[in-house]
């Protein structure tokens, strides 16, 4: 699938200033040229000029297409970098987030390639709700039992089993057991709204 080649003139105030030389020096680290990496992440070579001279706007799409071309994060392609002090996360600045029944922790710093968490999902608690979103997705179960639907295949997970999987598979996640389940969760998807992951419910039971 190629990636999506449309985004908006920048207007004057739009501009993302550090975005067209970090676009240019990472394909040229990437010892990549202009025509080579914008087939390869399905642009024209005019669009993608354009976006390293800062006349037009990438999409997250472009920018997650791109990231992944160069063997880099969107957080690099943004110029953004992480004090080293944010390395590390400390259980107590791990403050609990709840959103659709679930808890939250963040357990990873914030403006990486990645999203980390520790996740808590109650016993019958968005089982219904089917999330597709670009990027992957990896979970490890640390406490209960697990039911993960990856596309129409069902699949029981326990404490010290994993998953890994690309996010555009429908998947549903829900506890097994009346006690709930504990996850550990990494993401691509930047530093997402919980919202943003969903799709909406669906008819019908998870089996």
């Amino acid at each position: 699938m190629n990636a999506p080649d449309a985004a908006p003139a920048a207007g004057q105030g739009d501009v993302l200033p550090v975005v067209a030389p970090q676009l240019r020096a990472l394909r040229r680290r990437a010892s990549l040229t202009l025509e080579a990496a914008a087939r390869t992440a399905g642009l024209s070579a005019a669009h993608l000029s354009r976006l390293e001279t800062g006349q037009r706007q990438p999409s997250l799409p472009v920018l997650l297409t791109l990231a992944r071309i160069y063997g880099t994060t969107v957080s690099e392609l943004l110029g953004e970098t992480v004090a080293d002090q944010d390395a590390v996360v400390r259980a107590g600045d791990m403050e609990p987030t709840a959103a659709g029944g679930w808890t939250y922790w963040e357990a990873g710093a914030s403006g990486r390639g990645m999203q980390a968490l520790r996740v808590r999902v109650p016993h019958g608690s968005q089982g219904d709700i089917v999330r597709v979103h670009p990027g992957e997705e990896w979970l490890y179960v640390l406490k209960g039992r697990l039911r993960l639907r990856l596309g129409d295949t069902a699949h029981r997970l326990g404490p010290g089993e994993s998953a890994h999987f690309d996010s555009l598979t429908p998947h549903r996640i829900a506890a097994q057991d009346p006690d709930g389940v504990e996850l550990l969760f990494v993401h691509t998807l930047l530093q997402s709204p919980t919202a943003t992951l969903c799709l909406g419910p669906i008819t019908g039971d998870m089996p």
